[in-house]
């Protein structure tokens, strides 16, 4: 039977590949470099929750999940989670044009501000992504 501990690791080790297949070696790198005794806790569950559990969940593939994931973002106004998941929906097959009709299609229900905040965000990161 497996302990506790062994479970997280498991978990943690599942949602590390996760991670690094959706957002990229640099960005895992990043965050494991900035991940100190204070925020591990927290680096633990996004780990676990967010990419062992829920970015593997059935019925929604990665593609689906990333563009709903941005949309989100958008109604939330969260510029830095939405450039790091802009990378993971390109990562994950998305393209301009979608991304593009996600925040047109934001316009109607999360307002102009945030919409064209994340239309410029996103214009931003496909340019340096070299898919614009």
């Amino acid at each position: 039977m497996m302990t506790e501990d062994e479970a997280h690791a498991t978990l943690r080790a599942r949602g590390r590949q996760e991670m690094r297949e959706i957002l990229g070696t640099p960005f895992t790198e990043a965050h494991d470099a900035a991940t100190t005794p204070f925020t591990a806790p927290v680096a633990a569950l996004v780990e676990e929750m967010a990419y062992a559990s829920l970015w593997t969940r059935p019925h929604l593939d990665r593609r689906q999940r990333s563009l709903i994931t941005l949309a989100m973002l958008c109604a939330l106004n969260h510029p830095e989670e939405l450039r790091i998941h802009l990378v993971a929906a390109l990562n994950n097959g998305c393209t301009a044009e979608e991304i593009r009709e996600v925040f047109t299609h934001a316009v109607a229900y999360c307002g102009f501000p945030s919409a064209i905040d994340a239309l410029r965000m996103a214009e931003t990161v496909l340019k340096e992504e070299g898919k614009l």
